[in-house]
């Protein structure tokens, strides 16, 4: 249920009104809204809030629409801004993240890290841990790849996004990471939603393989439940019937998202193509569709990488498509951070 202030209630009134909320053995989630202020109560048992609808102060009360309660615009109107320093995402403004799709060496990392800030990008990707499809590929570097992306930020002021398998390793890598990433094969790992919402560190959210948009935003929902309001979705593209690509981008997921979470929308080209050909179109096809950012894979030799090269642009790849979108995102009016 969503009880809506009036536009001239006080705080006193606001105050009453979570008093008696949390009397009747309910949970109150106030949200102050540039347009108006809200109080969510989202227990699991439907409350009955009549009468607090006679409260001073009170505007109406309503029914959320949508499964996903923190998450729907319901309940917040206004686009979320994610804080990563003095970066900003979800805002006005395109965010770029690349890297590699493993961090492999501190000579591979700095000079990746070195392109990303050449070509105009705003953050650093890079896996320490790496869940593979085969037990015998790489894993990833682990604690010393998490050190290494540390070292990269501190040469290049960037801030880090990486990869959190386990609910047990959240503490460690939120030591090191602005921006956790939980991967797609990790959506619906629950007890790990849990960890990372109560870590406070901003999160970037990866949709399934096979995941719809509403287990999606579901999945966000345990996040946020637990405490951490700074989430990002991330559409990476899910399994068809299709094998041209790795996995078929939903680039329609997009506006359906914006149309209904609060929440902002970044878009993985990398992971949906699989096959470096096609990565720029679809990252320019993610800047028209207004998404808020891309996360790509650049690497200094894709050929020799550990991890998904035939996915991986080269430095000039992603000088290139750094200039494109510049002009696709503008046109949108949303342009490139600068």
């Amino acid at each position: 249920m969503i009880i809506e202030m009036r536009p001239d209630s006080t705080l006193a009134d606001l105050g009453r009104v979570i008093s008696f909320v949390e009397n009747l053995g309910f949970t109150p989630r106030p949200h102050h809204g540039a347009e108006r202020t809200v109080i969510g109560v989202m227990d699991a048992a439907e409350p009955d809030l009549a009468p607090v609808a006679e409260l001073a102060g009170v505007a109406r009360i309503s029914p959320l629409q949508s499964k996903g309660k923190l998450v729907s615009r319901d309940f917040r109107t206004e686009p979320t801004v994610v804080k990563v320093g003095r970066l900003r995402i979800g805002g006005p403004r395109f965010v770029v993240m690349a890297g590699p799709c493993a961090v492999e060496s501190e000579e591979q990392l700095l000079a990746t890290a070195k392109a990303v800030v050449s070509s105009g990008g705003h953050v650093l990707r890079g896996g320490a841990y790496k869940p593979r499809t085969s037990p015998y590929s790489f894993q990833g570097l682990k604690e010393e790849g998490l050190r290494l992306l540390a070292l990269a930020r501190e040469k290049t002021d960037l801030p880090i996004i990486t990869e959190v398998v386990a609910p047990d390793l959240v503490p460690l890598v939120s030591r090191y990471a602005d921006i956790l990433q939980i991967g797609a094969r990790n959506m619906q790992n629950y007890a790990l939603l849990e960890a990372v919402g109560k870590a406070r560190t901003p999160v970037m959210l990866k949709r399934g393989l096979m995941s719809t948009i509403d287990e999606l935003l579901l999945a966000a929902e345990y996040i946020m439940s637990n405490g951490n309001e700074q989430v990002l979705l991330c559409e990476r593209g899910i399994r068809t019937f299709e094998t041209a690509t790795r996995n078929t981008l939903d680039i329609s997921a997009v506006p359906v998202l914006h149309e209904r979470t609060h929440l902002p929308i970044i878009v993985d080209p990398s992971h949906a193509a699989g096959l470096v050909q096609y990565v720029p179109a679809m990252a320019l096809a993610a800047a028209a569709a207004g998404a808020d950012g891309i996360i790509i894979e650049t690497h200094p030799d894709p050929a020799k990488a550990l991890s998904d090269g035939p996915q991986a642009l080269t430095f000039p790849m992603l000088n290139d498509l750094m200039k494109q979108l510049g002009t696709i995102a503008a046109a949108v009016g949303k342009p490139l951070v600068t």
